[in-house]
């Protein structure tokens, strides 16, 4: 499953889109530098979000959307299209992103 694709479920299963996320891990006082495991922990209690989702957020809570470009368009089954991952909600994705 690609990067984006957790994103996509994550807000499917919650309703709450990837921005929101990140808004919301600030209000908590998560951010660049927060570890893993407080993140972790508010994301399964609060969202019911198992590790390998939760990771996901981790990474955009606390650097953003630009990700590695070792997976981007490699073909295989963790390619994402692009080196940024789209954070504002699937309704609004543009196509081919």
């Amino acid at each position: 499953m690609s990067f984006q694709a957790y994103l996509d479920n994550i807000e499917e299963k919650t309703g709450v889109t990837p921005r929101a996320f990140v808004a919301l891990a600030a209000e908590k006082g998560f951010g660049p530098g927060t570890k893993a495991t407080p993140i972790v922990e508010w994301l399964a209690a609060d969202y019911g979000l198992g590790r390998g989702h939760a990771m996901a957020l981790v990474h955009v809570i606390t650097k953003g959307d630009k990700i590695s470009d070792a997976h981007v368009g490699t073909g295989t089954a963790h390619s994402d299209p692009k080196n940024r991952l789209w954070l504002d909600g699937k309704a609004t994705k543009p196509e081919g992103w």
